[in-house]
């Protein structure tokens, strides 16, 4: 395959080039309650080309070999027409030279196991669910992502690698009357098909909350101390915090990246966050990105100071600061952008009772249910929670919300438990659907927050 791409670049004359030609094997199972929606699977391949010239960045996508020299010839006709317009001078940061192949190591290679087990896994655990009677409908989405990746650029670096993911996510709807409740379930990660496996107790826990939910009182609006579960706090670190930390998004607003300037106090000084894709197991893991680049460690937030921020070669150029290996696409269909890999708050000193006791009167919220954000604003809402009374766990609430200002919430952290846990599902709609991106956290106490309910 090297040769192949090789021969493409061959034909390529500019400053810089690259090509990546991917095979993309997806497995898909959904079922509703006792019914298979959609069983199959798929493997699709391309290759993305992308040329600088002249201070001009252009790329283009295509499938069949047969086509590479109409794809050369686009792709140079569009980075010419491009470099006389004079939009922008694009240079790429420096980065090593790498020859390299990795293969992850699963600990069950999901392709290993037939379509029939992983179908009857899926219908036991709906059964499991469908016990209680007050659930009505019980939804299980299975995923199984394998990419093979070979990249080539004109600066001699080569690479092939494999990345494995896999994800059970679906819904528990109970009723109760004319109410009804809805509970997101899931699992997942990089590991094979091993994170499939026990979850017979998983179910049937989430099984009955959804039906405690229907019993929860509904939470009256207003300011409370709360407390976040590492899943909420972890898409709130994710949406609220890291997407102001990929540089092409910043580099739009001037206003918030005056705000976002390294070394700004943006927090408490008991927060920190790291951005990691090279912790083994989780949604995120990859060793290099799209571009090239060995992606690394990059510590985002220490003792509430902005110490760094998420690159591509373009951008980190064009900031004079370090090159982080970000630069991340869907599959070959795409050029890479900028992209969280797996973005951790990383883990205090307080234990989740000592939180309590600190907190003793508010609320223990609990679990993601969609949300937005407009620049340093958010709104989220929260699955379900409970009321806090004198350090103990009480009454099951529900229809929450919470909004507030993204550098207040942040300075308003004034405890971070030991108890890091990271999402077992994720994903990331920004530009393209990422199912790689993760992000972790552990239970986090905010003061003052303003939380909607009814």
């Amino acid at each position: 395959m090297f040769k192949r791409l090789e021969n493409i670049l061959g034909k390529i004359k500019c400053d810089y080039a690259d090509v990546r030609y991917e095979i993309k094997h997806e497995t898909i199972i959904k079922q509703n309650n006792e019914i298979y929606e959609q069983i199959g699977k798929n493997s699709v391949d391309g290759y993305v080309i992308r040329v600088l010239k002249d201070g001009a960045f252009s790329s283009i996508t295509f499938t069949d070999f047969e086509e590479v020299d109409r794809a050369v010839f686009k792709v140079m006709e569009n980075v010419t027409i491009l470099s006389k317009e004079e939009i922008e001078t694009v240079k790429l940061a420096p980065t090593d030279i790498v020859k390299d192949e990795y293969f992850p190591h699963l600990e069950e290679d999901p392709q290993n196991i037939s379509m029939k087990e992983k179908c009857d896994l899926l219908d036991h655990y709906i059964k499991i669910c469908r016990k209680e009677n007050k659930i009505v409908t019980a939804t299980l989405d299975y995923t199984e992502l394998k990419r093979e990746k070979y990249y080539l650029n004109s600066e001699g670096t080569q690479i092939r690698e494999n990345l494995d993911t896999i994800q059970l996510k679906g819904m528990l709807t109970s009723k109760d009357g004319n109410l009804t409740q809805g509970l997101r379930v899931g699992t997942g990660g990089s590991i094979g098909f091993s994170c499939m496996r026990n979850l017979d107790q998983y179910f049937e826990e989430q099984s009955q909350i959804v039906v405690d939910m229907l019993n929860a009182e509904p939470l009256q609006g207003g300011t409370y101390d709360i407390i976040v579960d590492p899943s909420l706090a972890g898409v709130f670190i994710h949406e609220a915090f890291g997407h102001l930390s990929e540089a092409d998004i910043i580099l739009k607003r001037p206003g918030m990246l005056e705000k976002m300037q390294i070394g700004n106090k943006i927090a408490s000084d008991i927060l920190n966050v790291i951005d990691d894709a090279t912790i083994n197991g989780q949604l995120g893991f990859y060793k290099y990105d799209d571009e090239g680049v060995a992606v690394r460690p990059t510590k985002l937030i220490k003792d509430g100071i902005l110490k760094a921020r998420l690159h591509s070669r373009k951008t980190a150029y064009l900031m004079n600061e370090p090159i982080t290996g970000h630069s991340i696409a869907e599959d070959y269909r795409y050029a890479p952008i900028i992209r969280m890999g797996c973005i951790i708050i990383e883990p205090g000193k307080h234990s989740f009772n000592q939180m309590l006791k600190e907190l003793n009167n508010g609320l223990y919220i609990i679990g993601p249910k969609g949300g937005q954000t407009s620049g340093d604003n958010f709104t989220f809402g929260a699955l379900y929670g409970y009321k806090i009374k004198n350090g103990k766990i009480e009454n099951m609430i529900r229809d929450i919300n919470i909004s507030g200002n993204l550098y207040e919430t942040l300075n308003n952290i004034k405890a971070i438990a030991n108890d890091l846990a990271f999402r077992k599902t994720g994903g990331c709609g920004k530009g393209q659907i990422n199912p790689r991106s993760c992000m972790g956290a552990p239970h986090v106490l905010i003061k003052n927050c303003i939380v909607g309910g009814v």
